[in-house]
């Protein structure tokens, strides 16, 4: 079982951070007593103290304390045909990859690299894939670390989005698209949108022709939260909201890093989108 990204106390920074707060700020803004003040900076939360601070931060109380007792876990899809996540370890955290293919042509598209792309291309060999495509969500480092090998050994073409071309880990040797083009591999139609705020050009495919709808949203959103506004909170917040939480409820989200989840679990459940 992957576990979740973040803890209440990464929740918490994001929030803070996003919305300006220094510490000593946001306790006299929640009206916290000075020993609350001390727990909450060292990461000893009580449900009074979250309580207080979530309309402050604007997130869901409910769902933070919930969080901070560990009482939820997003239920998980099962197998879905055409479809495999692949988790591997770089540095001091996991990040996600996922490999998707139609199931007639057996023609594929690979997003991120992960850590290590090994594992997708054994899958690859396995299934008897031919990969056309590699999509990128964003350039950070651990999302297109292994992209030299990856390329080598599908000989695929790469694309990523052209807004986050200033990105220092910019991959070299792809080809960049903006928000809105559409990709077609057989009965796999992926739609690209934007969902910037971590990076410039974080996007979203969304996967269409399995028998689940998918999306493969990167950094912008995990289980239970979502990816810091590196670029910019409010756009963070703004893109998911549009762009990921109105796809139906029952579509498949795949994060970055962390475990898969959907929709409906994430309006229910995410604190930074069942508050104010």
């Amino acid at each position: 079982m992957i576990p979740l990204e973040d803890n209440t106390d990464d929740i918490i920074g994001k929030a803070r951070r996003g919305l300006g707060y220094a510490p000593e700020v946001l306790a006299k803004q929640a009206g916290l007593t000075k020993p609350q003040a001390r727990a909450l900076e060292t990461g000893e939360f009580t449900e009074e103290v979250l309580r207080k601070v979530a309309p402050v931060l604007r997130l869901g109380a409910d769902a933070l304390v919930r969080g901070s007792r560990k009482e939820w876990y997003p239920e998980q899809p099962g197998p879905i045909g055409g479809f495999l996540a692949f988790n591997t370890t770089y540095e001091d955290m996991t990040v996600n990859a996922y490999l998707v293919w139609d199931q007639e042509s057996r023609k594929a598209v690979v997003f991120d690299t992960g850590a290590d792309c090994a594992p997708i291309l054994a899958a690859v060999k396995e299934h008897k894939l031919a990969v056309e495509l590699v999509l990128l969500t964003h350039a950070h480092v651990d999302h297109v670390v292994d992209l030299p090998k990856l390329l080598a050994a599908t000989k695929a073409k790469a694309w990523i989005n052209s807004r986050d071309a200033d990105e220092e880990d910019f991959p070299k040797g792809v080809e960049t698209f903006s928000a809105g083009q559409s990709f077609v591999l057989g009965k796999i139609r992926i739609e690209t949108r934007l969902t910037n705020g971590h990076s410039a050009g974080q996007t979203t495919f969304v996967v269409r022709g399995l028998e689940r709808l998918i999306a493969i949203v990167g950094d912008s959103l995990f289980a239970g939260s979502m990816g810091g506004g590196k670029i910019s909170y409010a756009d963070q917040l703004r893109t998911n909201r549009q762009e990921i939480l109105t796809l139906p409820d029952d579509a498949v989200l795949a994060p970055g890093h962390g475990p898969l989840t959907t929709v409906a679990q994430e309006k229910a459940n995410n604190p930074f989108f069942t508050g104010n």
